[in-house]
């Protein structure tokens, strides 16, 4: 495969590890949102089967959006790092909330303000999630662009 290629596949994994981690943490603040609101059984089966269905890519979107900068920081300083523990990404998923959370408290709009230390802590984890599903998909062969295809032929020294 031309180094172009392997470029090119391993920017399509690292976009395709972003959408699968928005989507994980939009999930898991969804299931946090259910978990809170103190829905019955039969309620959950409802929101489970139409509305988490809708909001779970919306969210994810607006998870994307947001976390674009400080991820893309991340992944490059992965692939540099040739980073490829799960630790990593969950820590570094958390890091990336705590910077959006961060972000969101300069801005000075009071509309975007995020109060609340469970919603903090909530947002962290969503983080987490987000960073280890990174890492399932995409984390996991950090670097692998970097290796050489064509191995040397010639053999090592003899020993003599």
């Amino acid at each position: 495969m031309s180094r172009f290629a392997a470029y090119f596949v391993r920017c399509l994994v690292i976009l395709f590890g972003y959408a699968i981690a928005a989507l994980a943490a939009s999930a898991f603040i969804n299931v946090l949102f259910l978990g809170s609101a103190g829905f019955t059984a039969e309620e959950t089966r409802l929101m489970a089967s139409g509305p988490l269905v809708v909001t779970i890519p919306l969210l994810a979107l607006f998870i994307g959006y947001f976390a674009f900068a400080p991820s893309a920081v991340l992944i490059l300083l992965s692939e540099v790092l040739a980073r490829r523990d799960w630790l990593f990404y969950a820590l570094g998923g958390g890091v990336v909330a705590a910077a959006i959370i961060g972000f969101a408290r300069q801005s000075g709009d009071p509309d975007f303000m995020i109060a609340g230390t469970r919603v903090i802590l909530a947002l962290i984890g969503a983080g987490m999630v987000g960073g280890i599903f990174y890492w399932f998909c995409a984390g996991r062969w950090a670097a692998s662009w970097w290796r050489d295809d064509n191995p040397p032929t010639s053999p090592g020294p003899s020993g003599s």
